[in-house]
């Protein structure tokens, strides 16, 4: 498994809708992977998505509700991935992050 960080100053210029969605990547890639039992990749899907969430909640834009949220989305995330609950409604949420940020690109 590679090591993987990512850029904090560029990540801090996207916008929320693009973070999210990123991080949504990360956590359908880690789904997948564990359906395919492939244990390694979902481990390292997991690790960027929890990088991504620290990113996302380590930047001082962020008000304290949405830093709540996104806390929570952690939080709910792990649980499906440890606990395997509720996969395709975390996938989801994430998804309407993706299509928002589609929907707001320039």
């Amino acid at each position: 498994m590679s090591s993987y960080t990512v850029d904090r100053k560029k990540w801090t210029t996207l916008s929320i809708f693009n973070q999210m969605g990123n991080i949504g990547s990360e956590v359908g890639r880690s789904f997948s992977y564990l359906k395919k039992n492939d244990k390694e990749m979902a481990e390292a899907a997991l690790a960027r998505a929890i990088d991504l969430f620290d990113a996302t909640t380590g930047s001082s834009k962020l008000t304290a509700a949405r830093r709540k949220e996104i806390l929570r989305a952690k939080e709910e995330y792990l649980r499906a991935f440890f606990e395997n609950t509720d996969r395709p409604g975390i996938e989801n949420y994430f998804m309407q992050f993706a299509i928002a940020a589609r929907s707001h690109a320039p």
